[in-house]
């Protein structure tokens, strides 16, 4: 509780208010009223669209760059698992800071500070205050990429994103990024995405689905995906045979990217003053939108 009422970030759960019990025991019990979340489910989270995916984990790396400068000093998440954490109108928040410490590693020499984790170790330095460097940071770090990035960033990422989504894994899986490192590579990703620059580089191109239904798609009835502009929605429209036009909406994703509805017919659109209908040509004319 004396850590969420210290401690204001976007991705900590509010502490709304606190109750105090004494029932003449020795022990003073406090229950607190926290911002209410839904839990984190991972295997539902790795049906969603890539671009929700990235949100949560560029929120995470944004919280452990908090954590990791806070006003008490590094903090560590010593019960660092997806439970800890859950979802307050789309955004990821940690609720649990009972097991948060802000003491580091004690040592007289290199040899005295190893990060263990099951399947490796990390050897680290030795401060001259007689702190291991870095050690909260790091084990936040290596947390957030066995937990969150191995899982949500690289699946369905748009092509010319995976080199660098691959170099941030390995860079974190190996921790030779620290945090600042880390929210760099992260921001340098979310800057190509929302500008449309990583088109430049290779267009992005989607299979199509039985009953033209896409994966991943902002709906599970349709194909409803996120793009950069309309050449972008042309060139997935072109790319799925049962694709016959799509309606760029106005309804935006968190970067600001416009949600396209592809659709297999064109006989069926419902008027809308507040999209804009592409209409794939006939055969004759070459079948390009």
């Amino acid at each position: 509780v004396t850590l969420l009422q210290r401690l204001q970030h976007p991705g900590i759960v509010k502490l709304h208010g606190q109750c105090y019990e004494n029932s003449g025991d020795a022990e003073l019990r406090v229950t607190a009223m926290l911002e209410l979340g839904s839990p984190l489910e991972m295997i539902q989270l790795l049906q969603t669209p890539w671009e929700e995916r990235f949100k949560i984990c560029l929120s995470l790396v944004k919280l452990l760059f908090y954590l990791a400068h806070s006003p008490l000093g590094s903090i560590a998440l010593l019960d660092f698992q997806p439970r800890q954490f859950v979802m307050v109108d789309g955004n990821l928040k940690v609720t649990d800071m009972d097991d948060a410490s802000t003491e580091e590693l004690s040592c007289k020499e290199d040899n005295d500070c190893t990060l263990d984790f099951p399947t490796k170790s990390f050897p680290l330095k030795c401060s001259m205050a007689g702190r291991c460097e870095g050690i909260n940071e790091k084990k936040n770090l290596f947390n957030a990429y066995r937990y969150f990035f191995t899982y949500l960033l690289p699946h369905s990422a748009p092509p010319a994103l995976r080199p660098l989504l691959s170099d941030i894994l390995n860079a974190t899986g190996d921790l030779r990024y620290g945090i600042n490192e880390t929210l760099r590579a992260f921001e340098k990703v979310l800057h190509l995405y929302k500008s449309g620059l990583y088109l430049q580089k290779r267009p992005l191109l989607l299979k199509g689905r039985e009953d033209y239904k896409c994966w991943p798609s902002y709906s599970h009835l349709g194909c409803l995906l996120s793009i950069h502009s309309a050449e972008e929605a042309a060139a997935i429209c072109n790319s799925q045979l049962q694709c016959q036009s799509f309606i760029v909406t106005q309804h935006r994703t968190w970067t600001g990217r416009p949600l396209a509805s592809f659709q297999s017919s064109w006989t069926d659109l419902i008027p809308d003053t507040n999209a804009v209908v592409y209409i794939k040509r006939s055969a004759s004319s070459g079948e390009r939108l």
